[in-house]
């Protein structure tokens, strides 16, 4: 039987092994726990003192966008620092004149990140109970909006663990990642909606009627991950008559997760790499 990958073995044991990780589990729960009894308090007191079994797909959908906000905070800063960090320790050149590959290092990191925000999503399932008791969520919505989480995190993750290898400081990386999540989770939602403003303002111009929308505010819509999770869950999001593409909204928003984050994990194992990074291993060693 093949050993396990000792960086991904010792990544696991840190994390899993760490009091802090139990405390980040513990944190996570109170968050989300408190959004959820907020809710249902507010909802308490607007009825007539007692809680409708019809909100709780209110509470579904509460729960979700929290999970998602919670994600995106919670999964850059687990992979900002993880080649990054190891540079700054110098022990990055120790990992190198190992027999691991610097792509084997580079997705060590990303599944023990990832393994961890797994524990994190799966521990909030109790959470949802609230639903499977009153009902109002289907299963194939409550599993599409796990999926959903998971394909989020692996982009998030991929992000984190490229910006880590390609800058030498981890704060830089840190700034770079939140950054570049904010732009993917608000920022294609904003662009979308001004873009369709534009297209409607030329149309009203031109006195003509939009048709359907159009095809970059299309794309935008559908890699957006609060449109997506909302479209999943069923809520009419989206900004004009809509346009048929290739792909429905979910198989746009998985092919971009798994293209750009497969991508950004081969690049940062190509990037790692001293001969690619513009150093040889002899240099390092006996600079």
């Amino acid at each position: 039987m093949k050993e396990l990958n000792p960086v991904l073995l010792k990544e696991l044991r840190q994390r899993f092994r760490s009091y802090r990780s139990s405390l980040v589990v513990l944190l996570y729960l109170l968050v989300l726990g408190g959004f959820s009894l907020g809710f249902i308090y507010l909802n308490w007191r607007g009825s007539p003192g007692f809680f409708q079994p019809g909100s709780s797909r209110e509470i579904f959908i509460v729960l979700s966008m929290a999970q998602l906000g919670l994600l995106a905070f919670v999964v850059p800063g687990l992979t900002a620092g993880v080649i990054s960090g190891e540079r700054e320790r110098q022990t990055l050149n120790v990992l190198l004149t190992t027999d691991l590959s610097p792509l084997s290092i580079v997705t060590s990191k990303l599944i023990s990140a990832c393994s961890f925000t797994a524990l994190l999503l799966f521990a909030t399932l109790p959470l949802y109970s609230l639903v499977f008791m009153y009902g109002g969520m289907a299963p194939g919505q409550i599993m599409g909006v796990l999926g959903f989480f998971l394909i989020s995190m692996f982009l998030f993750a991929a992000i984190g663990v490229a910006c880590s290898t390609y800058f030498k400081r981890t704060g830089v990386s840190t700034i770079s990642t939140y950054g570049i999540v904010f732009f993917i989770v608000a920022g294609t939602g904003f662009l979308a909606a001004f873009i369709h403003e534009l297209y409607l303002y030329q149309a009203r111009i031109s006195m003509i009627n939009m048709l359907e929308t159009p095809m970059v505010v299309q794309i935008l819509q559908d890699v957006n991950p609060v449109l997506v999770m909302l479209r999943i869950l069923g809520e009419r999001v989206v900004m004009g008559p809509g346009r048929e593409m290739l792909l429905p909204y979910w198989g746009t928003y998985l092919v971009m997760c798994l293209v750009i984050g497969v991508a950004l994990v081969l690049w940062s194992g190509w990037k790692l790499s001293p001969i690619n990074s513009g150093k040889s291993l002899f240099r390092i060693r006996f600079k």
